[in-house]
Order: C-alpha cells, then structure tokens, then sequence
C-alpha cells in the first residue's frame, strides 16, 4: 500500500492511535490485511506531532515506560515519567521527567 494516503484517512488513523487502537482494528477499519496496515500506521507514526498533555507509552533503553507529554520540542518532548505503570529498573538511572524522541513513542495511551 505505497499509495498516497488521503486526509481523511491521515485523520482517521492519527484519532485512532491517539485513543490506543490497536493496529489490528486499523486495519480493520480501513479494510486492509494486517501488514498493509502496518505500513500505513508507521508511515502516520513517522508525521504525528504529539500535543502537550498526552499520555505515551515509549521505549527507554529496552525497558517500558509511560509518561505524560509537559513540553514539545523539535523531534521530541519532555515527558513527566508515571512510575507506576513503567519499568522500576529505570528508577535508578532517569529523573522524574525525561526527554523522548516522537519516533520512540509506542503508542498514545487511551485518553477520555
């Protein structure tokens, strides 16, 4: 699926990681094998700038973690890390709050 992706279908599929759908339901909702999907999320994956105040889940040194977005910068934001739901390996090794590349954002954690 190299096509071009149509504004809506940006739209649609940004709303939906933004709420934590699965990429299983993605392709579902755009009709598509699994795989086709797979190429069209990480596309979108690759163009979405997150707003201050999501909730993510990202990969840190292997590890885990989720936090909540405080400020955007460039490529990346400074994200105010919830220990409860991340890895307690990484208490040792980062701060309270830690900066985070948009490309190693997992996923948005579902919000309302």
């Amino acid at each position: 699926m190299t096509k071009k992706i149509s504004k809506e279908t940006k739209t649609m599929i940004e709303t939906q990681l933004r709420k934590g759908t699965s990429n299983s339901r993605i392709a579902n909702l755009l009709g598509v094998s699994y795989e086709e999907a797979l190429e069209v999320v990480d596309r979108i994956k690759e163009s979405i700038r997150p707003d201050v105040g999501d909730e993510i889940r990202f990969t840190f040194r292997e590890h885990k973690m989720v936090g909540t977005i405080q400020k955007l910068l460039t490529n990346s934001a400074v994200v105010d890390i919830n220990w409860e739901q991340s890895s307690e390996i990484m208490r040792d090794i980062c701060e309270d709050k830690t900066i985070v590349n948009f490309k190693d954002i997992d996923e948005f954690m579902n919000i309302g």
